[in-house]
């Protein structure tokens, strides 16, 4: 981020592009260039194209034309806790209070301090705005720099690297969805915002909007392995992101899309494709839930004893085994604790 630059003041044009959704990924872009040097990005004339039906296509036209017929450079950047706040108060905020009117609830299970693990049912189809909201109500309640985990996709697909500026994911604190990734960033004892279901949240769509998919058990791995606890949250609202929406998994497959999906909101989609970042208006609302702990939890299964008869290799495979099986009992039961107060918060 460029040093000694002034706060990003909102414009007419910026309250414009608020209330408009062809206008949101403008907000993005015009956002990073205050701060940051983006001679690939987009300029003003391809941003007014943005506002017109079809007019994305020639400004993606006009871009590549004016790149040489090249795709914008990529650059691999690192994460800035600076960027990350001013992007919150400046961009993130207004958005979260004027039109997803996010809060959070039972607050009094809100830990001071971290390191933590968030986990929280993911839903929505669209970008990921249930993530994006809970991060900025825990950086301005706790003013924690929360670093969500997110699909490769968000960082590597040729639509994003055409749509956001080149690193937006990485500096804003994304955190690829791979192995290595996730354990070098619980070692930096950080407020990691994670989807236990993974991409399998997004992709069921509306008809099982409600209901939790199976919990992948890596965070309770980790999670033990590194004495981080386990913050649950239950997101309510975040399924209507993307409202009557149905996944097409096939096609999804073949274009390298983590989800594609089909719903009235598709036809404005094809028109104004900027609205990419754009969602339906929802109210988020996010329930904070105990603190939980995997190493404290018992579970009745084999101990070493039971392998005393074994060789030493067979044991040890045995006990590797017995970890992977116990995190993953552990993974559904919580799994199964949070559908629980998803259905009961639906009843009341």
């Amino acid at each position: 981020m460029r040093p000694h630059i002034n706060s990003y003041q909102f414009s007419w044009f910026d309250w414009f592009c608020l209330i408009y959704p062809p206008g949101w990924l403008i907000l993005f872009n015009r956002h990073w260039q205050h701060y940051h040097v983006d001679r690939d990005g987009w300029n003003w004339l391809e941003y007014g194209l943005f506002l017109l039906p079809g007019g994305f296509y020639l400004a993606l036209l006009l871009r590549w034309l004016r790149l040489g017929c090249r795709s914008p450079q990529w650059e691999e950047r690192q994460f800035d806790p600076s960027y990350q706040q001013a992007f919150r108060d400046e961009i993130l905020a207004p958005i979260l209070k004027y039109y997803f009117r996010g809060s959070l609830q039972q607050i009094e299970n809100l830990p001071q301090n971290g390191p933590l693990i968030v986990a929280m049912n993911h839903a929505g189809m669209c970008f990921p705005w249930d993530f994006l909201g809970l991060a900025c109500l825990l950086g301005q309640n706790r003013s924690w720099m929360v670093r969500p985990l997110a699909g490769i996709s968000l960082f590597e697909h040729p639509w994003v690297k055409w749509w956001l500026p080149p690193g937006w994911s990485q500096v804003l604190g994304g955190v690829k969805a791979e192995l290595n990734d996730f354990k070098t960033v619980l070692g930096d004892c950080i407020v990691l915002l994670y989807a236990p279901e993974g991409l399998r949240g997004p992709q069921k769509g509306w008809k099982r909007r409600y209901q939790l998919e199976r919990f992948h058990p890596s965070f309770i791995q980790l999670s033990d392995r590194y004495r981080i606890p386990i913050l649950p949250v239950v997101c309510l609202g975040n399924e209507s992101l993307h409202p009557w929406s149905l996944n097409l998994k096939r096609w999804a497959r073949r274009l390298k899309l983590p989800f594609l999906p089909i719903s009235i909101l598709m036809f404005a989609f094809i028109l104004f494709p900027s609205m990419g970042v754009w969602a339906s208006r929802s109210r988020l609302s996010y329930y904070i839930q105990p603190l939980y702990q995997p190493w404290s939890e018992v579970f009745q299964s084999k101990t070493p004893k039971d392998f005393q008869s074994s060789s030493e290799q067979q044991r040890e495979s045995e006990l590797k085994q017995l970890n992977r099986s116990s995190a993953y009992l552990q993974a559904q039961q919580l799994r199964v604790k949070l559908q629980n107060q998803i259905d009961y918060l639906l009843k009341n």
